[in-house]
Parts: C-alpha cells; sequence; structure tokens
C-alpha cells in the first residue's frame, strides 16, 4: 500500500506539477491516514522468520503436472518418443514377459533300472555275476555325468556322496514325520515335497533310521540342460540298504501301518538333484525308483465309524420296502382283488360317534 501511495503521488507531481503545491493541503488528511494504516497479513503460510527465505525456497521442488485433457489420439509419435525419452520410459512391447525361475526338473531324466532280485542275490552266483557286468557297461556314462558335475563342483566326489546323501536322506525324513513343512524344504526338492507331504495330516509318524546294513554308494550319474546350454541340473541315484522302523497310526491312536517293535530291512534307489549352474545350489532329494517288477503293496486299512442304530429296526425297514415294491409290481387283477377286500372291510366295520376322537 506504501508503494502505491508513493507511485501515486509522483505521478500526479509529473503531470500537474502546478496544482501539486495547492491541492496537497486538500489530500494531505487522506494520505495521511492511508500512512499511517498498518498493513494486516491474513496469511497464514508466511514464515515469521525471513532470515533462511532462499533455503526454504529450495525445498519445494516445481513439478510439471500432466495435462489429463490431452487424449493419446492427438499425440505424434514422435512427441510421445520425445516425453518417453525425456522421462526415462521404455517404450512398451506387444508380447509379456514374465520372469520365472526353474529351481528343479519335472522327474528323472534317464532313471536308473534295479536289476531284479538285488540284494537278494550274492556276487559268487550266475545271477549276481550278470548283474555286476551290466552295472560296468552302464558306468561309463555315468563317468562322464561325473566329470561334467566336477567341472562346477570341485569338491565332488562319488565316493564320499553316498555319506553325504544318507545324511540329507535322514533329515528329510525326520522333518516329514516330525510335520515340519518348512525345514523340509532345505532337503527335498519342489518336486518331490508334495508327494512326501500327502496324506500326512491328521496322523502320527514314528521313524526310525537304524543301521546301514550296506554303505550307499553312487549307481547312476546324469547331466542335462534346460532350457539354455548354461542351465544344468545334475541327478545322482544312490543304492541304500537299510535297516529302518516305521509305524503310522491315525487321528484316533490306532496302528494303520508298520510296528514299533519291528524292524526291517529296506533297499531303495533314491535320486538326489543339484542345480549346479547355480552357485548356491545344494544336493536335495527328489524322487525314489520304483522298477515296474516290484509287486503292488496293499493299501492300509482305513478307519470308519460304526452308527449305533439296532440292526431290528433296519431290517424292518427293508422288509416294508420290499413289500411295496411288490405290490406296485403285481398285476392289474391283484390290484382289483384288493381294493374289494378293502371295501367289504369298511361296510362290516361299526358306525363310529360322530364327534371326533381326540389325539394325543
Amino acid at each position: 500500500m506504501e508503494k502505491l501511495v508513493c507511485s501515486s503521488m509522483k505521478i500526479m507531481q509529473m503531470q500537474m506539477p502546478q496544482m501539486a503545491t495547492a491541492g496537497m493541503g486538500m489530500l494531505l488528511p487522506g494520505l495521511q491516514n492511508m500512512i499511517q494504516m498498518q498493513q494486516v497479513r491474513h496469511r497464514q503460510t508466511k514464515h515469521w522468520k525471513p532470515e533462511f527465505k532462499r533455503l526454504r525456497k529450495q525445498k519445494f521442488v516445481k513439478i510439471d503436472l500432466p495435462n489429463l485433457r490431452e487424449k493419446p489420439e492427438d499425440i505424434s509419435k514422435e512427441e510421445m518418443r520425445s516425453r518417453m525419452k525425456e522421462r526415462g520410459v521404455l517404450p512398451p512391447r506387444p508380447w509379456m514377459e514374465r520372469p520365472f525361475h526353474i529351481s528343479c526338473t519335472g522327474g528323472i531324466f534317464e532313471a536308473y533300472v534295479p536289476p531284479e532280485g538285488d540284494g537278494k542275490k550274492s556276487i559268487i552266483s550266475s545271477s549276481g555275476a550278470k548283474q555286476k557286468f551290466e552295472f560296468l557297461e552302464k558306468k561309463s556314462k555315468s563317468l562322464l555325468a561325473v566329470r561334467k558335475i566336477r567341472s562346477y563342483d570341485e569338491s565332488f566326489s562319488s565316493d564320499e556322496f553316498g555319506t553325504e546323501a544318507q545324511e540329507i536322506y535322514i533329515a528329510a525324513h525326520t522333518h516329514m514325520a516330525a510335520k515340519e513343512k518348512y525345514k523340509i524344504r532345505e532337503f527335498v526338492s519342489e518336486r518331490c515335497y508334495p508327494e512326501m507331504m500327502h496324506n500326512v495330516k491328521d496322523k502320527t509318524i514314528h521313524w526310525r533310521f537304524l543301521q546301514s546294513l550296506e554303505p550307499p554308494r553312487v549307481v547312476h550319474a546324469r547331466v542335462t540342460e534346460v532350457i539354455t546350454k548354461e542351465n544344468q541340473f545334475a541327478q545322482v541315484t544312490v543304492r541304500f540298504h537299510t535297516q529302518q522302523m516305521l509305524a503310522i497310526y491315525d487321528r484316533f491312536g490306532r496302528l494303520m501301518h508298520g510296528s514299533e517293535i519291528l524292524t526291517k530291512d529296506v533297499l531303495e534307489y533314491v535320486v538326489f538333484e543339484k542345480h549346479i549352474s547355480n552357485e548356491y545350489g545344494k544336493w536335495r532329494l527328489h524322487d525314489k525308483i520304483i522298477p515296474d517288477w516290484l509287486p503292488a503293496k496293499q493299501p492300509a486299512p482305513i478307519t470308519y465309524r460304526i452308527s449305533d442304530e439296532p440292526v431290528e429296526e433296519a431290517a424292518k425297514e427293508i422288509s416294508a420296502g420290499e413289500q411295496t415294491k411288490q405290490l406296485e409290481s403285481g398285476s392289474d387283477q391283484q390290484k382289483e382283488q384288493l381294493n374289494v377286500v378293502n371295501a367289504s372291510a369298511t361296510s362290516q366295520q361299526p358306525e363310529t360317534s360322530a364327534k371326533p376322537a381326540l389325539a394325543i
């Protein structure tokens, strides 16, 4: 206000120099009142201390707001390209790409075929010697696969891997019996996890590894590539001949399978897999080989609830139902005879009183 008053006074003095002195006495009361007026600020965002005004100004960044009323049809391709380049936005692609991670294979490649009667026939017999000869024939491919694994993992040894595989086997089955679904994933691949944890709910599993009758040994090894040549997976089949104890109880505490007293000799061919291209890959239990010549196991007995209803009532209901079916399936003549008999029976009955009887 003060600046406006001073500027108006200067303009008046420049335009009317003669009237400035004469009319000054008339304008002085009004100008004095305007000059004496105090400036009142109703703006609350003004900082009370103007010392760091420049630094406070640097806190705020001016942003170019987008024009929401602008239609994409009105923008040319060159202008759109320049805007996207200025903002650092990549151009859209006509296809959709989603990253995915392959942590394990979907099955066993070139599965090992266990010889029939393994663990029962000795090397001295003719059948046992034949099995040993077939094993030596298949060993050449396994040696090449072991060499490939060593190119990625220098510490791998087929002689020492049996003990490491046995520790993984014991840890996986211990966590399965304890139903520890998070810890078991460190020792089991994503393919094997649902097969091991299937039908474990509402059951109590007691499992113990007692001893190994024969030292575990590597019988088969293969390496394959998935999608690209650099993505390599290794599978090693280990033969276990052990003594174990297994007892499974249902939710009512009844024994479904096995026994806690008896021990059984178990011969298994377990496949372990590792993503050797991954620096942090680990050997995990992947699958078990079940040969075709193995006889099928009997299913475990299932517990059912017995109803408390007596058997006699059920028998009466069945007999009544059979009678109605016989009547419905009878001939038309039998139906007419029944109608005649019913009519004669109603005519012979004495007349009842007009008052209705109360049903309690």
